[in-house]
C-alpha cells in the first residue's frame, strides 16, 4: 500500500497537520515504525495521539487563515522564491524538493512549523486527483522548475549525451506539466514561474510557446519578463520570470523597484579573511592558463575569468565546485587565484546580506550546486513586491 495514500485517520490529520511521518511520530511520541504501522492501518493509535493530531490540524488551518495568503514552493531549491514572498506578509503551506541535500539547506534555513507540509517528488503529488487534493489549497503558486532541459549549457551536455532535453527529457522537461496540473487542480489567485533566459529560445521557440500556451488554457492572465540580477548583485544573471493571474489583474513588470544609482561590486560581497583552502592550487592553476590559452588560439571564448573587487561576477552556475573557472578571485600579482567561499556565493546570491544571515551547513560542493542553481533573491522581492497588492485584492474577491 502506498503510505502516502491517506486513508486512514491517522494519515489525513497527519497531512492535515502540515507534518512528515517521522514529524508525526515525534508529536505523538512513538516510534517511526509504529507511525507507519499507523499510516498504512496495521496498527491503531492511542486516543491521545489522535487528539494531538486534530489540534495541529486544527492551528493549521488556523495559522493558514490568519496570514494574508498562502503560498507554495514547487522545485523550492533552498528557498530563495520562499524568502521573496515571505518578505511580502505570506505564508508558505507546502514545499517540494527532491534533492536530499538541498532539503538539508532549506530545513536548516526555514524552521518548521506544525502548518507546513514538506514533500519530495512532486510527482507522488500529481499522479491523481485525490494526490493533488493533499497538496493545500494555496493563493499563490511558485515554481522554480527544473531549467538543465532548457539552459544553453544543459542543452549542450544532453546533445554530447546523445540524450533528448526540453519537454523530451523524461526526467525534467515534463516537470513544468506537473506545475500545470497542480494550477489546473488548485486554481490558485496567482502564480510566479522562474527559469533561465534561453528558455525563450529553445527548441526555435516551440518551448517556450507550449508553456505560455497552456498557461493561457488553464485561464491565466499572463506576463513576462527576462531580468538582470545586476542592479542588485555584483553579477551578470538574467532569468526569465513569467507571472499569472486568474482574473484580470493591473499587475504590470514596470511597477518593479529596481535599484537606482551605481551598481554593486564585488568588493559588496567578498570576505576579508579567508581559507587558503580556496586558492586554487599550482596544477589546477597551470591548466586553466593553458585551457584558455589553447582555445583563445582556436578562436574559442572559453576559459577562466579573473576578477578583482570592482569588478562585476560571471553567472555564477552549478558548476563552479568543479573548478571554480568563471568566478576566480585576483589575489594579487604573483599570487594564484581563488574560487569564492560558500558564504561568498550566498552574498554573490543575495540569501546573506545586511543582518541576515543563512545557514550552510553541507559540504562546498553542495553548497556550490545549490547557489548556482538558485535565485538571486532581491530580484524575487522586487517582483514579488509589485505582485503584492494584485495577489491581495484578488485573495480579497476570493
Amino acid at each position: 500500500m502506498n503510505i502516502h495514500n491517506p486513508k486512514t485517520e491517522f494519515a489525513m490529520l497527519r497531512e492535515q497537520a502540515g507534518l512528515t511521518i517521522e514529524e508525526a511520530a515525534r508529536v505523538t511520541k512513538c516510534s517511526i515504525s509504529s507511525a507507519y504501522r499507523h499510516e498504512r492501518g496495521e496498527a491503531t493509535p492511542s486516543a491521545l495521539a489522535i487528539d494531538m493530531l486534530k489540534l495541529l490540524a486544527a492551528n493549521h488551518t488556523k495559522m493558514q487563515a490568519d496570514a494574508p495568503f498562502t503560498f507554495i514552493d514547487l522545485f523550492a531549491g533552498i528557498g530563495g522564491l520562499r524568502m521573496g514572498f515571505e518578505a511580502i506578509g505570506g505564508k508558505c503551506v507546502f514545499t517540494s524538493e527532491w534533492d536530499k541535500y538541498a532539503s538539508v539547506t532549506y530545513r536548516k534555513n526555514f524552521p518548521h512549523d506544525p502548518g507546513h507540509i514538506f514533500a519530495g517528488d512532486i510527482r507522488e503529488w500529481t499522479k491523481d486527483a485525490e494526490a493533488l487534493d493533499r497538496i493545500p489549497k494555496h493563493n499563490v503558486l511558485l515554481a522554480g522548475f527544473p531549467c538543465q532541459p532548457f539552459s544553453i549549457a544543459g542543452v549542450s551536455k544532453k546533445n554530447a549525451l546523445g540524450r533528448q532535453h526540453g519537454f523530451l527529457d523524461e526526467t525534467q522537461g515534463t516537470l513544468f506539466f506537473d506545475v500545470a496540473k497542480i494550477i489546473k487542480h488548485h486554481q490558485p489567485e496567482a502564480f510566479l514561474l522562474e527559469n533561465v533566459k534561453n528558455l525563450q529560445r529553445h527548441d526555435k521557440g516551440r518551448t517556450f510557446a507550449v508553456i505560455m500556451n497552456t498557461l493561457r488554457e488553464l485561464g491565466y492572465n499572463v506576463s513576462t519578463r527576462v531580468i538582470s540580477a545586476r542592479p542588485w548583485v555584483p553579477q551578470g544573471r538574467d532569468r526569465i520570470f513569467i507571472v499569472g493571474f486568474r482574473d484580470p489583474a493591473q499587475f504590470s513588470f514596470d511597477d518593479m523597484h529596481v535599484p537606482v544609482g551605481p551598481a554593486p561590486t564585488l568588493k559588496s560581497i567578498l570576505l576579508k579573511d579567508v581559507d587558503p583552502k580556496y586558492t586554487l592550487t599550482d596544477h589546477l592553476w597551470q591548466y586553466l592558463q593553458n585551457y584558455k590559452k589553447k582555445h583563445e588560439a582556436a578562436g574559442n571564448g572559453f576559459g577562466f575569468g579573473l576578477f578583482g573587487p570592482n569588478d562585476v561576477a560571471r553567472t555564477l552556475s552549478a558548476r563552479y565546485y568543479k573548478d571554480g573557472s568563471e568566478i576566480l578571485i585576483n589575489q594579487g600579482k604573483g599570487k594564484r587565484p581563488r574560487r569564492l567561499t560558500p558564504q561568498e556565493c550566498a552574498r554573490l546570491m543575495g540569501y546573506e546580506r545586511g543582518n541576515r544571515t543563512f545557514n550552510i551547513s553541507v559540504s562546498d560542493t553542495q553548497a556550490y550546486k545549490q547557489f548556482g542553481n538558485g535565485v538571486v533573491v532581491p530580484v524575487v522581492e522586487s517582483v514579488a513586491e509589485a505582485m503584492k497588492p494584485h495577489i491581495l485584492a484578488a485573495v480579497k474577491r476570493g
